[in-house]
């Protein structure tokens, strides 16, 4: 099996210009139903939270959906899902007792593959009997992607304008997926879609970060000011500063007009030079609006 990140780094360009594009909740309407029917049910099954299940599916709601966090990684997601409801008096007045994860959570900090390959090796090289919250941990997300593969089904289109923008930029610009997501999920929904034909590769959760992502497909063979992150979360925004590289940002809630614009308007100006500066600015200083740092229990 080759190594996509030897891969990656080894790919030369076929166009001066780079476009990464984040799959979930970004290109494809799969934020919602993913969280609420897959990934919170299991956070409340496997971490013992039925007690307190509303606010444990608030809080989730919060970090992965409606949050400057979303997009997070699964288990980043779950250590603040966790957090929150700690220091939240409703739900620990009902006198639960959180999942202690220290284990999980130093994995989670060393780790740059947050994924369930590595934390399977990790699983392999310490046994249950001495860290149970790993194996723990593993069950969930294990779980988690059987769900998504239950209920994710049929093909779920992606947001209006997705296409033609993919579309029109393939004639300039070289594209790649850049998500946390599984590989096999976004390999599937990608060519669900007949999607996949327009992207030179498909980089999941296994690959390394978004930011990790862009630094191997890029480094020392695009200019800066070429490359241009599409994303719908903060995460996506911290990816391509790390690389110095142009971001494009899809509101939560208004997809479909951000798709419209990029098409209209934001492709032309990437492709031109123009997009950097003012332009771009504009756009993250209405994006900020769309992503709130405290939770509405808090305000």
């Amino acid at each position: 099996m080759s190594d996509p990140v030897a891969t990656l780094k080894a790919r030369q360009p076929e166009h001066s210009f780079l476009i990464a594009i984040d799959s979930d909740g970004c290109a494809f309407d799969t934020m919602e139903i993913k969280h609420k029917e897959c990934f919170i049910p299991n956070i409340i099954k496997h971490w013992n939270l039925q007690a307190v299940s509303k606010y444990a599916r608030m809080a989730g709601e919060f970090v992965n959906l409606y949050s400057k966090w979303r997009g997070v990684n699964r288990f980043p997601a779950l250590f603040m899902t966790l957090d929150l409801l700690a220091e939240w008096d409703a739900p620990m007045a009902r006198g639960i007792t959180l999942p202690d994860i220290p284990n999980l959570r130093a994995w989670g900090e060393k780790e740059t593959k947050l994924g369930n390959p590595a934390l399977k090796a990790y699983c392999a090289e310490h046994p249950a009997s001495e860290m149970p919250d790993v194996h723990q941990a593993l069950a969930w997300s294990v779980d988690v992607n059987k769900t998504i593969e239950e209920i994710v089904q049929g093909g779920l289109p992606p947001f209006p304008y997705v296409r033609e923008c993919l579309e029109k930029a393939q004639a300039h610009a070289d594209m790649m997926v850049c998500s946390q997501t599984p590989g096999e999920a976004l390999e599937r929904e990608w060519a669900e879609q007949d999607m996949d034909k327009y992207v030179f590769c498909i980089n999941g959760q296994e690959v390394g970060t978004k930011s990790e992502h862009i630094q191997f497909a890029s480094e020392g063979r695009y200019e800066k000011s070429q490359i241009l992150m599409i994303g719908d979360a903060n995460g996506d925004l911290k990816a391509a500063r790390a690389n110095n590289a142009l971001f494009f940002p899809i509101n939560p809630g208004e997809e479909e007009k951000s798709w419209q614009r990029l098409y209209e308007e934001g492709l032309d100006r990437f492709f031109a030079g123009t997009y950097a500066g003012e332009y771009e600015a504009s756009l993250i200083e209405e994006f900020d609006k769309y992503l709130p740092a405290t939770p509405p229990w808090k305000r």
